[in-house]
């Protein structure tokens, strides 16, 4: 494909698939010429450098996130959805996490899916400092648990390697590490994950919902002082 017949949309479409297969590490003008049938200077022409080019692909799928309008679900199914759909993308992205942590992510996907966050807490009642607040714990939330995703992949290439059998031989010298690698030894990862996964929401929800009701009543508390 002659660099005339390339546009930025094309180049970036192709590297969120090569990102997706390979990787940050695994991305590089030249792979991704060849998938695009070009020459390498030519997707330098329309991305720029490589740094750019993830940025970019980071960006765009951020717009991949469904947004619900909490006027008409309320703020937390709506907040519930945003931190699933927002999982989701990540789990279908996997170099999102490394890719955030090492460059600094802009464009309208990113502002767009800001943007809702505020919405949803901001139909919530939280203003100010505490809408700041409320916005970053859900997110903080969606990433640490790709973090531990990250740790259970690792764990998982290591089931057949020395490394895993000296990992479980040091935590059954500490007991409740060993009581819960008993009790959990036959349970479904899928399905202990899904479990964690819903019980950390709930949780993470519950607390933002009791900081609400917590400023309310310290605010009514005040009036009545008055």
């Amino acid at each position: 494909m002659p660099r005339e017949t390339l546009n930025r949309d094309q180049i970036v479409e192709a590297a969120i698939e090569l990102l997706d297969e390979a990787g940050v590490e695994g991305l590089s003008m030249r792979r991704l010429g060849k998938r695009l049938n070009s020459a390498a200077t030519a997707v330098y022409w329309h991305v720029g450098d490589k740094g750019n080019l993830v940025v970019l692909a980071a960006d765009r799928v951020w717009g991949e996130i469904e947004l619900l309008d909490p006027a008409g679900t309320g703020w937390r199914t709506a907040a519930r959805a945003l931190v699933q759909d927002t999982y989701a993308m990540v789990e279908r992205h996997p170099w999102l996490v490394q890719a955030i942590s090492t460059h600094f992510v802009h464009g309208p996907g990113m502002a767009r899916f800001q943007n809702h966050s505020y919405a949803v807490y901001e139909a919530a009642g939280f203003t100010g400092r505490d809408l700041d607040g409320a916005v970053n714990t859900a997110f903080t939330f969606v990433a640490g648990t790709a973090l531990l995703d990250a740790t259970r992949a690792a764990a998982s290439r290591a089931k057949s390697t020395d490394v895993a059998a000296q990992a479980d031989e040091i935590a059954a010298t500490y007991p409740r590490l060993r009581e819960r690698m008993e009790a959990l030894g036959d349970v479904d990862p899928a399905e202990l994950f899904s479990q964690e996964f819903a019980f950390g929401l709930e949780t993470v929800l519950d607390g933002i919902e009791a900081r609400l009701r917590g400023e309310g009543a310290a605010h009514a508390v005040r009036e009545l002082s008055h």
